[in-house]
């Protein structure tokens, strides 16, 4: 049996510029817009546990919760999470964690993002393998979604909006 990698890292070219990413990011509202997560009121802070209902279809029956490890200006954003997980039968909270880090660059007419987790290989051998494969796969849909809200966004301030 292969064994699983221990990290994965997704890049994409935005059509934002590097504070309107950033705000996208670390603003716990807007994440939670594109991301699927109810996150009104809360706010990303280094050391502290952010918990939110996910709204994404599907997975309603999730709490969202991580560990908001750094929050560098601009440049780095990361946090502490258990990876997929999503069955409701399972206590998670003794397994590790993975980290999720968002670097940003900027990049001729925008923002280069670059998203990596890390830590799969110390996830339990039963859930490895499934949380690696969900989580490089959501990360995926998370971008283009993330994509989709910036456009919206520039187009909502362009008109007039927020």
């Amino acid at each position: 049996m292969k064994p699983v990698p221990n990290s994965f890292e997704r890049k994409i070219t935005l059509k934002a510029s590097r504070s309107h990413v950033w705000r996208a990011l670390v603003d716990a509202e807007a994440f939670g817009q594109w991301f699927g997560v109810a996150l009104e009121g809360r706010r990303f802070i280094a050391g502290e546990w952010t918990q939110g209902q996910v709204t994404y279809p599907g997975y309603e029956h999730v709490l969202w919760n991580v560990l908001i490890e750094r929050v560098e200006p601009q440049q780095l954003f990361s946090f502490r999470w258990h990876p997929y997980a999503v069955n409701p039968k399972i206590d998670y909270s003794q397994e590790p964690t993975t980290l999720v880090k968002f670097e940003l660059q900027d990049f001729e007419d925008g923002t280069l993002l670059k998203v990596s987790e890390s830590g799969f290989a110390h996830i339990p051998d039963i859930r490895q393998k499934e949380a690696y494969y969900m989580d490089s796969r959501g990360w995926e849909e998370q971008l283009s979604r993330l994509e989709q809200f910036l456009a919206e966004s520039a187009k909502a301030r362009e008109s007039g909006g927020a």
